[in-house]
């Protein structure tokens, strides 16, 4: 799996949209955010970007392979 590393700022053309976190996965990433000197809002687009870039086409079901559709 790559390595996760945080990038410098950079302006996006983005939209608002509104969702729900778990507890203690928020309280990680405000940590990470005030480590790291970036917005949570910032982080979490990270985030989910390199999940994107290193989601696995394949997840294990019942002992059998099914192949995620995206």
């Amino acid at each position: 799996m790559n390595e996760f590393k945080l990038p410098n700022a950079y302006e996006e053309k983005s939209v608002l949209k509104t969702i729900r976190l778990k507890y203690n996965t928020l309280q990680q990433i405000e940590e990470l955010s005030k480590k790291s000197n970036l917005s949570v809002n910032r982080l979490i687009n990270e985030c989910l970007t390199y999940a994107l870039n290193n989601l696995s086409t394949e997840k294990e079901s019942n002992d059998e392979k099914e192949t995620i559709k995206i």
